[in-house]
């Protein structure tokens, strides 16, 4: 049978995901961003805290075959998203976490080369575990929709001395079809930080 996503590119549509009303899911012009901030190798273990729909656990499976993703999500409906829309594109190399963060980082396998945080409502704390949860060398990116989140986000990486950090805000806008009209419908607004630990 043929994969739903049989290209080695990421970018992956968002409709081909199988999504929940009310569940964030990260757009596929911010999935690519935040794709190349996460610099993965081919052998990543990636942590993907508050996975959502698990679009960038998705697409991180598909780039790195041989790595490992383990996705944490509290709520076990979107926890069987996540299953669902790994299911849906063959990947096998995903380990669906159901738990609190950063309450689960000591019991979650493997040491990460890379740490995605999408949201959370503790944000200083939880990026505070997630970086002593780290490998040397490894990067650490979190996403903010608003600027308090940016602030918070902002000192703590200052407070953690994160080096060469990167903040790019995702913008632009997506031809879509509405009735007999074409219109281009904006992309959400997200800034992405980034950075390393030596």
């Amino acid at each position: 049978m043929e994969p739903l996503w049989p290209y080695a590119t990421p970018g992956i549509p968002d409709r081909l995901f199988e999504q929940l009303p009310g569940i964030p899911m990260s757009q596929r012009e911010v999935r690519l961003m935040l794709l190349s901030a996460l610099r993965l190798s081919p052998k990543a273990v990636l942590w993907d805290i508050g996975a959502g729909t698990g679009t960038v656990t998705v697409e991180a499976a598909l780039l790195c075959p041989k790595g490992s993703i383990v996705a944490v999500e509290r709520d076990q409906d979107v926890a069987t998203l996540i299953k669902n829309n790994c299911q849906r594109f063959g990947v096998t190399n995903v380990n669906v976490v159901i738990d609190n963060a950063p309450d689960c980082f000591d019991s979650l396998p493997h040491i990460p080369d890379s740490i995605l945080v999408e949201g959370g409502r503790e944000l200083k704390p939880l990026l505070a575990e997630a970086w002593s949860k780290l490998a040397a060398h490894g990067r650490l990116v979190a996403t903010a929709s608003n600027f308090q989140s940016l602030y918070a986000i902002s000192e703590i990486f200052a407070d953690l001395q994160v080096r060469n950090i990167e903040v790019v805000q995702t913008g632009g806008s997506r031809l879509e079809i509405r009735g007999s009209n074409q219109v281009l419908k904006p992309v959400m607004p997200t800034f992405i930080l980034s950075g390393e630990k030596f």
